[in-house]
């Protein structure tokens, strides 16, 4: 039981003693552990009480009472036989039950790490989306002030045209209905 004890402090220093991330989870198991601890011991000091309130029910409770415990050494040896065989298979079960516990927690251990790994994986795809929303951003300025370009185009190019077709105009104006002769006419004509 004191090993026990201690080892449940060792965990729970080193436990504090890491990142608050990791801290959380093992400080959760580590009161597990020590509601665990806790419940042993006060099994341990019923059984204490018990066993120290009369040596009779003890030996009751291992199969060794009776009225026949002074009696013959066979049955003596198979009572104990039998109480070794109990306690045999019951460390058996504590032996299985810790090996069910060690791999319990590796497959813990190992969805942590899983767990730890998507989480950065979608750390890492949150921060390239920022960046792809950022990009586009720049894209749409780029892409506004090409349609303003255009539409400036469109317009200086229709004003160059009517520019144009004004100085057309006017020159023919000036050339045929001012002063010129027919002979000009007639030439702008065959042009």
């Amino acid at each position: 039981m004191a090993e026990a004890e201690a080892l449940v402090r060792r965990m729970d220093l080193e436990a504090r003693s890491l990142p608050q991330d990791k801290k959380a989870p093992l400080l959760a198991k580590l009161r597990e552990y020590k509601a665990d601890l806790k419940g042993l011991k006060d099994g341990l000091k019923k059984a204490e009480q018990s066993s120290g309130g009369g040596g009779d029910a003890a030996r009751a409770e291992l199969g060794l009472g009776g009225e026949d415990w002074n009696g013959s050494s066979v049955a003596q040896r198979e009572r104990l036989q039998q109480t070794t065989n109990r306690i045999a298979r019951t460390g058996d079960r504590i032996k299985q039950s810790k090996t069910t516990l060690l791999e319990t927690e590796e497959i813990g251990v190992s969805i942590l790490q899983n767990l730890h790994s998507q989480r950065e994986t979608l750390t890492h795809a949150g921060d390239t989306l920022s960046g792809v929303d950022h990009n586009i951003g720049k894209s749409r300025k780029i892409l506004g002030t090409m349609a303003r370009r255009v539409i400036q185009n469109k317009i200086i190019m229709v004003g160059i045209i009517v520019l144009l077709m004004l100085c057309i105009c006017l020159i023919i104006y000036f050339k045929f209905m001012k002063g010129g002769n027919q002979g000009d006419r007639h030439n702008l004509l065959l042009f």
